[in-house]
């Protein structure tokens, strides 16, 4: 079996531009659901452990480690690399792919990073640097007897934060089409390819804001991202600050405490203390097209689509199936 996880490949985005995908619009299967925060860090690692977030305790793009608010994907903040602080093996300590050392196609860049060690630890890595190379991987693995192969592709990720939904998106679309189309083709006797992903996307623009001063003057600091945005509140302050999210943002965002969250099962049924620690005090989650900005939250350039609520548009993700 082979699984092909498509970054932002979102199951409504497909639906709405099908005719760009004719290969993954002819496979058989459906949308699924993601997990929470609908966010790549979170939802890979459960794809890749079969844990929820409240077992593996990876619980968003920006994790509060106690002391530090780390940026999951670089394993940093604006100081630099904290590996050596936060070593991703007690950080997210539950084995991927039940310890078995599993190929795993990605790039080649991401080898040897904190986060790969994190959700991909023990694989073997077999990085790609050209994303024409996967289909050719995959097919001398399969036809090397291989009876599982993970393969990883994020076109369409950045390219709709980047750019949005227009014609890049249509373009990157097909281009990512041809893929799964390619890796199709290498499939042996008796296997399946399965395509997913980790979440979809929402348009934002520029509807991105800064929590409401109320909210803000009672918030030590802040975590997650923007549309799945964690407040930590002062000492003391919690209550405030949901009262003061709620009075605020309640018309753009649902907006929860920690312990309604964990009731609610938002992260599964358990949430052990580790992963509980970890989490903010309020947790504001945009349901309309809005963003909440953060200062130390900021890359390269503005975000036209974004992911981490809980809307159908960014919760429901293909798993799609072709065999041979």
């Amino acid at each position: 079996m082979v699984l092909l996880v498509v970054d932002g490949l979102g199951w409504h985005q497909l639906q709405e531009h099908g005719r760009h995908a004719p290969t993954l619009m002819s496979m058989s299967g459906g949308a699924i659901t993601s997990v929470a925060p609908t966010t790549t860090v979170t939802a890979l690692t459960s794809i890749t452990t079969g844990l929820t977030p409240g077992e593996h305790a990876m619980v968003g793009y920006r994790i509060d480690l106690g002391g530090h608010v780390v940026q999951m994907l670089r394993w940093g903040d604006d100081k630099g690399d904290l590996r050596s602080t936060y070593p991703p093996d007690l950080v997210q300590p539950c084995p991927p792919f039940m310890g078995a050392a599993v190929p795993v196609i990605s790039k080649a860049e991401l080898e040897g990073t904190a986060f790969t060690e994190a959700h991909l630890r023990g694989s073997k890595p077999m990085g790609w640097r050209a994303a024409s190379s996967i289909a050719v991987q995959v097919g001398q693995l399969l036809n090397a007897g291989h009876k599982f192969v993970y393969a990883y592709y994020d076109g369409v990720d950045k390219i709709a934060h980047e750019r949005g939904f227009g014609e890049y998106y249509e373009s990157e679309l097909r281009n990512a089409d041809r893929l799964v189309g390619d890796v199709a083709e290498q499939l042996t006797p008796g296997s399946v390819l399965l395509v997913t992903a980790d979440h979809g996307q929402v348009h934002v623009g520029k509807n991105t804001k800064t929590p409401h001063h109320d909210v803000l003057m009672r918030t030590a600091h802040q975590s997650g991202e923007g549309r799945f945005r964690w407040l930590h509140a002062k000492s003391g302050a919690a209550n405030d600050v949901l009262d003061a999210a709620r009075e605020h943002h309640g018309h753009e965002a649902w907006v929860v405490s920690r312990d309604e969250a964990c009731e609610a099962g938002w992260f599964g049924k358990r949430v052990t203390d580790t992963a509980r620690k970890r989490l903010g005090d309020v947790a504001l989650v945009p349901f309309t097209g809005t963003s909440f900005d953060e200062p130390l939250d900021s890359g390269a350039f503005s975000l036209v689509c974004r992911h981490g609520s809980l809307t159908a548009a960014e919760v429901d993700v293909p798993l799609l199936a072709i065999a041979r």
